[in-house]
């Protein structure tokens, strides 16, 4: 099993210096240093994952060229900004985001306990966080009093469409 995982490791490590022939000369990579790390990323309109799982050890792989990098966390303005990635080269995209004003309540609070984790999350067509973000009791999106359109979108498979009624004090599963 040791021998697998050492094997497994020279794929990865040859893979992320990009000396792959699938990988050289079309493929540079992207590593983000974003405060607060719970940010969604965009890369050209396609949500890709948490700020925070793109810090140390991994990095978005993209094909080499300009791309358009949104961030967004609803606690947060919107950063929007264009990359330009070089094959076989690594940037890195550190920003910190503005701070909104907090909402006001009465609140209610929202859960998604879906088996992808990281699906995106949507509230009336806009980017709230991942799924396991809000996926068990102690975990759970606080919302103001309403109705809302919840989109969870999986990274495969179909998104759930729900509408919401959120009421002071209580919880709504979407799943």
């Amino acid at each position: 099993m040791k021998l697998i995982y050492q094997g497994l490791g020279v794929v990865a490590l040859l893979s992320s210096a990009g000396v792959l022939p699938a990988q050289q000369g079309t493929t540079a990579f992207l590593k983000t240093n974003i405060n607060p790390g719970r940010a969604g990323v965009f890369v050209d309109g396609k949500y890709v994952g948490p700020a925070g799982n793109f810090r140390i050890g991994r990095k978005y792989p993209l094909p080499a060229g300009q791309h358009q990098v949104k961030l967004v966390d609803p606690r947060f303005e919107e950063f929007n900004t264009t990359v330009d990635l070089k094959a076989g080269k690594t940037t890195k995209l550190a920003e910190a985001l503005k701070p909104l004003p907090p909402p006001k309540g009465p609140f209610g609070g929202l859960r998604t306990p879906v088996p992808d984790k990281y699906a995106a999350v949507y509230i009336n067509e806009k980017f709230y966080g991942h799924a396991g973000e809000f996926n068990n009791s102690s975990q759970k999106l606080m919302l103001p009093v309403g109705e809302y359109a919840v989109r969870v979108e999986p990274s495969g498979g179909t998104p759930i469409n729900q509408k919401v009624k959120i009421e002071d004090g209580k919880t709504v599963l979407v799943h």
